[in-house]
């Protein structure tokens, strides 16, 4: 397949484009620092810093869209929530466009979302049809979700993905956690009980592969573990796999004084998103359990 990618440098993308090339596809990766991205990529791809580039009779069989700026970087100001949205809702509205004048257009289009969706829940499970908690993060992913949307009156198959917190040895949350823990400074978050809905980077690309060739599917698919922990949970799974206690809580009022509603609302706050639908299909996550997914990745991270 030729296959377009946006945030093709980022911690997911990048994985995910080495497995692409290894499959035999054809890639081609929006960027906007082309140095950056070709030491990060390699030169077995197409580089473009505009969507201008691309020529209404290149033929595109798919789009993975995954740009964004991170939503856990900086504390959540006006400017910053106007930064979160603009940086979804301007690529994808872009893409959007550019399926509108190609020739051929694209048979699908992967676009990333987040269990933010649903907002702040309790622990009961849910689904891709649960209701929602209406708060920033879930207006953030409903209209560049809208957005996305757009190319299904073109007659493209849309597949929306709402990502848990993404597990990787070389980047994302646990990057930033395992040297705290590794210290023995961790503990859990406020009072421990939020549900964290997880999944590894490995399961996420191949939910990608999956459902980039799964031509009756389309919609809302959660792309998280089936086995959500809370955070009390995690925490003790976190500091079992480096074999280091976890005593320092972090108070909930402490939270809120550093990171502001960003942090009450991510770390104090959580879903319990289960992957209905992909299960429905037939997909087998590699690591449906937290204590194989940190294994796996401590393995690749190296020694403790």
């Amino acid at each position: 397949m030729r296959i377009l990618i946006t945030g093709g440098t980022g911690f997911i993308g990048s994985c995910l484009a080495d497995e692409l090339l290894a499959a035999g596809h054809h890639l081609t990766v929006l960027v906007r620092d082309y140095a950056r991205a070709r030491l990060i990529l390699g030169t077995g791809l197409e580089l473009v810093r505009s969507l201008d580039e691309i020529k209404q009779d290149q033929k595109v069989d798919a789009i993975i869209n995954l740009a964004g700026a991170g939503i856990a970087e900086k504390r959540w100001t006006q400017a910053r929530k106007q930064v979160l949205l603009n940086s979804r809702l301007q690529t994808t509205r872009a893409l959007v466009q550019l399926c509108q004048r190609l020739q051929h257009k694209p048979q699908v289009m992967l676009t990333a979302s987040a269990v933010g969706f649903y907002g702040a829940h309790g622990p009961a499970p849910l689904t891709e049809t649960s209701p929602v908690h209406d708060e920033f993060s879930h207006q953030l992913c409903l209209r560049w979700e809208e957005e996305a949307r757009k190319a299904e009156a073109l007659g493209i198959r849309v597949c929306i993905l709402r990502f848990g917190v993404v597990l990787g040895p070389d980047g994302g949350m646990l990057a930033r956690l395992l040297p705290i823990f590794r210290l023995a400074l961790g503990g859990r978050i406020g009072d421990g009980e939020q549900f964290m809905s997880w999944v590894h980077r490995s399961d996420v690309i191949r939910a990608m592969q999956f459902l980039l060739t799964a031509e009756s599917e389309a919609g809302v698919f959660n792309v998280t573990a089936p086995g959500t922990v809370n955070n009390r949970e995690f925490t003790r799974e976190l500091a079992a796999a480096v074999n280091r206690p976890a005593v320092l809580p972090l108070p909930a009022t402490m939270v809120q004084l550093m990171f502001g509603e960003m942090g009450d609302r991510l770390l104090l706050h959580g879903q319990n998103v289960k992957p209905a639908r992909l299960q429905a299909q037939g997909f087998e996550f590699r690591y449906p359990e937290l204590k194989t997914a940190l294994s796996a990745c401590l393995c690749d991270s190296g020694p403790n």
